[in-house]
């Protein structure tokens, strides 16, 4: 079950909300009554409540805003008891001044906004001795293992016990508390008003992760990567999972770099399946892996961790097939359908040059590649045993098919191109490794000249997918995986003070980085 956090100053707007969230379908509301600042009537907030709640009213030091007096704090409390609320919300400080009364359940909670502290376990036990009905410990998460020390505690906990990490690095325990016995989460209202660091939103939980389909039998996979919270890779496996009606969930998983061998290991704990390989860890995970396909080793890098039947982690790289498919579509537009032989201008030299370099040259293309630093630039062109011209020259090579493997154009920057227009010509295959925006203005101007476009959401849905077959055996919905990224990369609009709309792009969320343009 999920608990909806709602604070607010108002009456009126905590009834408002209240009533919103029941008609989507929240069962239990934690009602912050500490945020109402002064004249707060209980009875108004809990009178025809429409689902059960937890009252909550904490202190500065617990995280909360409540400026009275002790004395004024626990008093409302009491009267929560008295007026029946399902649950209350009380520090084991307190637990002792605040006797039972009626049917109202006791939910004694310890909260740490700095660590998960070494002793977590004597303060669990502290806690189970405060006549609880249900235990809440959440502190905050510093690395990847805490999430594990959280998690044995829900597990082996005897008395009913809600326990997660905060911070981006708890996400993962926040959504899998309810696999290990947690008889409920938390969520915020929307967005806009979290609660506590890494709090997701209701909707989140239930439309992206289908917290409550989640219990000991669903099959984990995850992203890993550092810092991750910008990936969209959660929102298109999730989405293939519910297409499906798998039992499975796909969560984003801050790992550092100096700790991605450690954490792996620690998450066997959590039975993960399979994981997507981010930024910083795509040599890392070449590493780690008992095994590795030819391809991958010769590209030096995998973007996918598979585990096999045997129990061992295999390394692929699912990058360059993707990218060969995207640019195939461009040649199936002039009526081809074979690479053997077509002029190939690459630009850039990070990874997904690297793994779309082998992979054109493999399928007999001829390679030629320009990067803004020319030593990088030449020494991929000697692993790739291409050609090389500097990044100044690169409008005068004639070529077939063009590629964007820099980040120029990428959302904010949109306004820019990694090639001029006049050096464009017409019936080009031009294919943009950038999906943010989708319609690059590298892409726009490649129109302009007849070419044959292919944008980088097809590259990004085609690996995802690709990771979907190794991780499932299945075949992904590629349909729904694209229209899912173009939802979710789309402007939205916002309301000018004139009271206008403007379209602004979802630039803070942009699943791409400037050092790997296609990342996972």
């Amino acid at each position: 079950m999920i608990c909806v956090t709602l604070g607010s100053k108002r009456h009126k707007m905590l009834i408002a909300e209240h009533r919103n969230l029941a008609d989507r379908g929240a069962e239990l509301i934690e009602l912050r009554v500490d945020w109402v600042p002064r004249g707060l009537r209980l009875d108004r907030l809990l009178k025809d409540r429409p689902t059960p709640v937890v009252v909550t009213c904490r202190r500065p030091e617990d995280g909360g805003r409540f400026s009275d007096s002790e004395e004024k704090r626990q008093m409302i409390l009491r009267e929560a008891i008295i007026a029946g609320a399902e649950y209350v919300d009380l520090e084991s400080d307190i637990a002792g001044s605040i006797p039972r009364y009626g049917k109202t359940q006791r939910i004694i909670s310890h909260h740490d906004f700095e660590k998960t502290p070494d002793d977590l376990e004597e303060i669990h036990a502290k806690l189970c001795e405060c006549d609880p009905d249900i235990v809440k410990i959440v502190t905050m998460a510093n690395s990847p293992l805490d999430n594990i020390r959280m998690l044995k505690l829900v597990q082996n906990a005897k008395v009913p016990t809600i326990g997660f990490c905060m911070g981006e690095y708890g996400v993962v325990s926040r959504i899998l508390c309810g696999k290990y016995g947690s008889p409920f989460t938390y969520a915020t209202f929307n967005k806009d008003r979290v609660m506590a660091p890494g709090q997701l939103s209701f909707e989140e939980m239930t439309t992206l992760y289908r917290y409550d389909q989640i219990n000991s039998e669903t099959a984990v996979f995850g992203v890993l990567g550092d810092p991750i919270g910008h990936s969209w890779s959660p929102k298109l496996h999730n989405k293939a999972f519910a297409a499906m009606k798998m039992n499975a969930v796909y969560l984003a998983m801050r790992v550092g770099a100096e700790e991605f061998e450690e954490t792996l290991e620690a998450y066997e704990f959590l039975g993960v399946h399979g994981y997507s390989v981010t930024i910083p860890h795509k040599q890392a995970a070449l590493k780690f892996a008992a095994k590795t396909d030819e391809m991958t080793k010769e590209i030096g890098a995998a973007n996918t961790l598979v585990k096999s039947k045997s129990g061992n982690w295999h390394a692929k790289n699912t990058d360059y097939q993707a990218a060969l498919e995207s640019i195939k579509l461009g040649l199936a537009e002039k009526g081809e359908t074979s690479l053997s032989g077509q002029r190939v201008m690459m630009l850039g030299a990070g990874g997904v040059a690297q793994a779309i370099g082998l992979a054109v040259a493999q399928e007999g293309g001829i390679v030629t590649l320009a990067n803004r630093s020319k030593a990088r630039g030449v020494q991929l062109a000697e692993d790739l045993n291409c050609q090389h011209v500097t990044w100044g020259n690169r409008g005068a090579v004639g070529a077939d098919v063009l590629v964007n493997c820099t980040p120029v154009g990428m959302s904010p920057n949109m306004n820019e191109s990694p090639f001029e227009q006049h050096w464009l010509r017409d019936e080009m295959v031009v294919f943009d490794t950038i999906y943010n925006p989708e319609n690059t203005l590298f892409l726009k101007q490649a129109k302009e000249h007849l070419c044959h476009t292919v944008s980088g959401i097809e590259m990004f849905i085609r690996q995802a997918a690709a990771q979907f077959k190794l991780f499932t055996g299945k075949d992904a919905p590629l349909d729904e995986l694209r229209k899912t990224l173009r939802h979710a990369i789309s402007p939205v609009r916002i309301k000018t003070s004139t009271g206008h709309t403007t379209p602004i792009e979802q630039t803070e969320k942009s699943g791409q980085k400037e050092t790997d343009t296609a990342e996972e």
